[in-house]
């Protein structure tokens, strides 16, 4: 992937704004309509209309995308027909044609092109889009898509842009992971992985440029807390640019903010983490 920068001309939004320059999709449109589907967004809001989420609406129109995230196609090659985009996330997607005739769309890997074969499998040679158990991977290498506490249920770790795990050592039922955000764990050696990195890994260098391509993605302004009132938020009141007038940050709702840590110090997962991302 490469980015395509905008020439210094009109106004200043188009002056700062770069774009991926799309070079490695083929495919303009979803090949399958029946791997499209109608997904409803919520834009921020529960069952009775009440905003829980702030922030979030509007956007552009999306057709969602059926990813297999399980890869539970055992010992049945499959090529790359096409690399496509898709709007529901930063990286790519590539489709699929299995031998038998199904098709499906998986995360596009880093060097994977249109023509190249792919196998979910447990005994099968560590290539780039191959998808096995954490047990067989050697060490060292780059994977992505990884299952995790539910073998079989399909990858949750290192689906975003350029990110990928590596592994780190193998002992009994476990697998020492290094993940994207640092942090060290342990996790079952039985659950599945796709070897490589997610490709688009230069989505992190964009530069959106203007606030309407914010709106476009779906996401409304935000407003910092000095700047309302004090029924609105503890950060708000005061005359002029007053400090926010309380010992730490708090949220909207009086909760600490910025750098208090939240997860819980009994929580049961902590035996499986070696060093925390704070600490990274």
């Amino acid at each position: 992937m490469s980015i395509r920068f905008y020439k210094p001309y009109k106004t200043s939004g188009t002056r700062n704004r770069s774009v991926s320059s799309f070079t490695e999709i083929t495919r303009s449109k979803p090949s399958l309509k029946l791997l499209t589907f109608y997904i409803h967004r919520s834009k921020g809001r529960n069952s009775r209309g009440g905003i829980t989420c702030r922030n979030i609406g509007g956007g552009h129109k999306r057709l969602y995308r059926k990813i297999d995230f399980k890869r539970n196609k055992l010992g049945i090659y499959a090529k790359v027909s096409a690399i496509e985009y898709d709007p529901n996330r930063n990286s790519r997607i590539a489709l699929l044609y299995y031998i038998d005739g199904e098709k499906r769309y998986i995360l596009h890997p880093l060097g994977l092109t249109v023509g190249d074969v792919v196998i979910s499998d447990f005994e099968i040679p560590i290539k780039v889009g191959n998808a096995l158990p954490l047990g067989k991977i050697p060490l060292g290498t780059d994977i992505h898509n990884i299952e995790f506490r539910n073998p079989g249920g399909g990858g949750q770790i290192a689906r975003s842009a350029g990110t990928f795990a590596q592994i780190l050592a193998s002992e009994g039922f476990f697998v020492t992971l290094r993940l994207p955000s640092g942090e060290v764990r342990f996790v079952e050696k039985f659950c599945w992985a796709t070897i490589g990195q997610v490709g688009n890994a230069d989505f992190a260098n964009i530069r959106l440029g203007k606030a309407g391509c914010k709106r476009w993605l779906g996401k409304t302004p935000k407003v910092r807390g000095v700047a309302m009132n004090p029924c609105d938020h503890a950060h708000g009141g005061g005359e002029g640019r007053s400090p926010i007038g309380r010992a730490r940050p708090v949220t909207p709702w009086g909760k600490p903010a910025l750098g208090q840590k939240t997860r819980k110090p009994k929580r049961y997962s902590n035996i499986y983490i070696l060093r925390s991302r704070k600490s990274s």
